[in-house]
C-alpha cells in the first residue's frame, strides 16, 4: 500500500491552483470537471508519477471550520520537503510568497512556514 493522492482544502480552487503551479512550481496533474468543481491534482517537477496534491474545495462547513482552526494555531496543513531551504526561501520571496516564520532549526531539522493565500499554512523542511 502507498500513498497516491492527499488533500488540502483550499477556498478557491483557481487562486489555489495558480498559487501552486507559479508561485511554488508544482505542475499540474489532473484538472478534470466534477460538476460545480473540479478534481485538480498537482505533483512535484521532479516526482511526475509519485504523490497527487489534490486541491479540495473547503465547501463543507466543517472543512472551513478546520481550516480557520489550524491556521488560527499557527498549524501547517501540510509540510512539503526541500534540498536547500534557505535558497527555496528566497526563492519564494521573490516570487511573492509570504512567510509567517523564516527558516528556523528546530532540532535535527530546518523549518519554514508560509501563507499558501488559499486558507492555510504550508511548512517546508529542509530533508
Amino acid at each position: 500500500m502507498k500513498i497516491i493522492v492527499t488533500s488540502l482544502f483550499v477556498e478557491d480552487q483557481d487562486k489555489a491552483l495558480e498559487f501552486y503551479t507559479e508561485k511554488l512550481g508544482f505542475v499540474k496533474k489532473h484538472d478534470i470537471p466534477m460538476g460545480k468543481f473540479r478534481w485538480i491534482t498537482l505533483v512535484s517537477p521532479d516526482a511526475q508519477a509519485g504523490t497527487e496534491l489534490l486541491l479540495e474545495p473547503n465547501e463543507h462547513p466543517a472543512a472551513k471550520e478546520f481550516q480557520k482552526k489550524i491556521v488560527a494555531d499557527g498549524i501547517p496543513a501540510t509540510m512539503f520537503g526541500v534540498d536547500d531551504i534557505h535558497k527555496e526561501y528566497n526563492r519564494l520571496l521573490e516570487n511573492g510568497v509570504k512567510f509567517t516564520m523564516e527558516p528556523t532549526k528546530m532540532g535535527e531539522v530546518t523549518i519554514a512556514v508560509f501563507d499558501d493565500t488559499c486558507g492555510n499554512l504550508i511548512q517546508i523542511i529542509e530533508k
